[in-house]
């Protein structure tokens, strides 16, 4: 089967959780004998053709914060048909404006629609955006042949909202094996096991600026417990230049608080591998991988009480009220009282996620849908 993933960035992930998504899922559905292309930005991504046995493909977009993917989309679409693919699967509400195109251009194909994240929550966008985003989520749940909700909050949402029953198939996460290397750490002035760690693309609602906050807070009230521990953050800007000045300048006077900017491969490997705990503090949330990755590590996971993040984290890690300063502060005090807590909550998120998340897993109830969908016109045939 020929699979065409659209609405992404690119491959080789760098940043940014529907990427990661679509890497994984991409190349186990490969290794599974299908043939899959993954469409490509070409500001995304540096020259490859072929990646983990994926077809890489650039096409065209206006990189611009509003014009970028709704663009790439469109030529993205137009590409696969050339390419006569059997399975148009989008990622995002956003690149589901155009899930009736591929009906147009090659009726015979399936379309399927991963619904990610209620994206018009996100602060960077105004009205008109919200409104399109509204609109996406719509189409994403009535025009294609099947719609995917990789969290269960995401599941009833699509239920009361437009009456669709979606498949919930969440995100998923590989267990790392290997050692890390600490000299990846030299460059942050950070040591193993000393640093509280937060991964994610710096755009307002991931709520950066609220972590800063409280760690600050909870350093001026308990500087003896802090002590040469540090806070770091580990992303980069997503067309929000401008929250990452804001956030820069919120860090500038407390060299505790290190931002790396975006960090993948073996640097962002020995990041995860030697926090001591990590935070996830957002506002707005599909099933967020940065999570699940960092309780693959076995580490002890911090998040705001967002139902998505707590379908993770309520029985196999921490949270604290969103976007609260003052709890999160206190939830971190706590964190640093309790290595021994922090290590068994750890260790048993990481044995969780290896049961329930695993992306072999996944890749065959999606491949098992794909197959379904091609099945259904033979069997109702078959029943008339």
């Amino acid at each position: 089967m020929k699979i065409a993933m659209i609405g992404q960035k690119g491959i080789p992930a760098r940043t940014g959780g529907i990427e990661r998504h679509v890497e994984e899922l991409s190349s186990e559905l490969a290794a599974r004998g299908h043939d899959v292309l993954v469409f490509c930005r070409s500001w995304y991504v540096w020259p490859i053709r072929d990646h983990r046995g994926v077809r890489c493909i650039k096409t065209w977009s206006i990189p611009t914060k509003h014009l970028d993917a709704i663009t790439h989309t469109f030529t993205s679409i137009l590409r696969a048909a050339r390419e006569k693919v059997d399975v148009f699967h989008f990622h995002g509400v956003g690149p589901s404006l155009l899930a009736w195109f591929p009906k147009i251009l090659r009726p015979s194909a399936k379309v399927i629609v991963t619904f990610h994240c209620i994206d018009r929550h996100h602060k960077k966008w105004g009205w008109f955006a919200r409104f399109m985003l509204a609109l996406g989520e719509r189409f994403a749940c009535t025009i294609p042949d099947a719609t995917i909700a990789v969290s269960k909050t995401l599941e009833t949402y699509c239920r009361l909202s437009f009456g669709v029953t979606a498949k919930y198939i969440p995100n998923g996460t590989q267990i790392p094996l290997e050692d890390s290397d600490h000299a990846l750490l030299k460059p942050f002035e950070l040591e193993p096991g000393k640093y509280i760690m937060m991964c994610a693309r710096l755009v307002r609602h991931k709520s950066a600026h609220t972590l800063i906050a409280a760690w600050k807070r909870l350093k001026k009230a308990h500087p003896d417990l802090v002590g040469d521990r540090k806070l770091a953050i580990v992303g980069g800007s997503a067309f929000t230049d401008a929250y990452v000045r804001e956030l820069e300048l919120l860090a500038k006077d407390e060299p505790s608080i290190v931002l790396t900017g975006n960090q993948s491969g073996e640097t962002l490997h020995a990041l995860f591998s030697s926090a001591y705990a990590t935070v996830h503090p957002s506002e707005s949330e599909g099933l967020p991988i940065a999570v699940l990755e960092a309780m693959s590590y076995g580490k002890c996971v911090l998040s705001s009480n967002i139902p998505e993040n707590l379908e993770l984290t309520q029985d196999h890690g921490l949270t604290f009220e969103v976007d609260d300063v003052k709890d999160l502060a206190l939830q971190l005090k706590m964190l640093l009282e309790n290595p021994e807590l922090v290590k068994t909550v750890g260790a048993q998120a990481r044995i969780h996620i290896a049961k329930h998340y695993d992306w072999k897993d996944i890749a065959e109830t999606t491949d098992y849908l794909y197959e379904l969908l091609w099945l259904e016109p033979e069997l109702s045939k078959q029943s008339a």
